[in-house]
């Protein structure tokens, strides 16, 4: 079955994203793949040495030798498979021939890549197919094909994807200031807080593209890595504080947030599926106008040097953002850790934050 890369992530997310980088540019292995491309002999190679792949093994040559990507090279000139160990070090065996159950359903043509797709169901070995008239390299794991893209059209990829993400993140600090205004007005919307959700939602999802490219781009993907973390900092924590300042309950923000990265774009794109999982019911109609009011999370957490147990404490306090803002300096000083010099720094640091968002909205 060949299949999306997205589709194959969202199944065995951490365990492929370990292959792709374990034969991702940069790693030894794939040297040795490209000098067998180059040389346009083709190869089937079995990653595994567990009991199972040992088991439809039969005749070559038992080897045990160290990897090395000329080493590798000049085994595939051989007609049948090489075994490596789990771990890229070593060549266990060359010109195998691999005699899987024949009754696995496959949906090739070609032997070489009949044999990979039926020895990765049999078995949990990652079976790595060279096509030797495509210059093709074919990844076979578990029930899923998935064919590794040239390092050039990647690069495109990735950089577009790149740019994408650089708008919606625009976009992104755009509502989140606007937001900032209307929480310190106190007339925050639940329209609001499902437009900055989504919006946060989609950075995440466009990042994640990126992180995929990334991870088969290895060693040649620094750059664009560099770039990626420079625009996410910080966006997984504030989209957090987000959720826990408006679900109705903010000990579900956590569930919430997996809740929401599993719905389909056009579910994502429907604010009254969003107000659901923040925990409202109501009339369709009517709902996303509902008044609601930050506990003051988010906000709290742009102060420079205030610990995300002070912000816990003073929030149990107060209540809301609203009874922050109307807090004296010896209110907040009553709370435990807060004492009489940081209270002045949330006091000054909420009164900068407003200051801000009026001229970011009005200037």
């Amino acid at each position: 079955m060949m299949i999306g890369v997205t589709q194959i992530l969202s199944k065995k997310k951490t365990t492929l994203i370990d292959v792709v980088k374990k034969v991702a540019p940069g790693t030894l292995i794939r040297d040795a793949l490209e000098q067998i491309i180059s040389a346009k002999t083709g190869a089937l190679i079995v990653v595994g040495d567990v009991e199972a792949v040992e088991k439809i093994c039969d005749g070559g040559f038992k080897l045990d030798i160290e990897f090395h990507p000329q080493k590798l090279f000049e085994l595939a000139k051989m007609d049948g498979a090489i075994v490596l160990d789990h771990e890229f070090k070593k060549i266990l065996g060359a010109n195998i021939q691999l005699a899987p159950d024949p009754s696995i359903a496959t949906n090739e043509t070609g032997m070489r890549h009949r044999a990979a797709e039926r020895v990765a169901k049999q078995t949990d070995a990652l079976v790595i197919s060279i096509s030797q008239r495509r210059d093709i390299i074919s990844l076979y794991w578990n029930n899923y094909k998935y064919v590794l893209e040239d390092i050039r059209a990647l690069l495109t990829k990735a950089n577009q994807a790149l740019q994408t993400l650089e708008k919606y993140k625009i976009r992104l600090d755009q509502v989140s200031s606007n937001l900032n205004s209307i929480e310190f007005q106190d007339f925050t919307m639940l329209l609001d807080v499902t437009t900055i959700i989504q919006r946060f939602e989609m950075v995440k999802r466009i990042s994640k593209e990126v992180e995929r490219y990334i991870s088969e781009l290895g060693s040649e993907g620094r750059l664009i890595k560099m770039q990626l973390d420079e625009l996410m900092v910080r966006v997984e924590e504030n989209n957090m504080m987000i959720l826990k300042d408006y679900c109705k309950d903010s000990r579900r923000a956590e569930k919430t947030a997996k809740e929401l990265s599993i719905l389909s774009p056009d579910d994502l794109l429907d604010s009254t599926n969003i107000c659901r999982l923040l925990g409202y019911e109501g009339d369709t109609v009517n709902i996303l106008d509902t008044l609601v009011h930050p506990r003051g999370y988010r906000l709290l957490r742009q102060i420079p040097r205030l610990p995300p147990a002070i912000v816990n404490k003073i929030i149990k306090k107060f209540g809301d953002l609203q009874t922050i803002l109307e807090a004296s300096i010896e209110d907040l000083d009553e709370v435990e850790g807060v004492g009489e010099v940081r209270a002045k720094t949330i006091l000054n640091g909420l009164k900068k934050l407003q200051e801000q968002s009026v001229l970011e909205r009005y200037f």
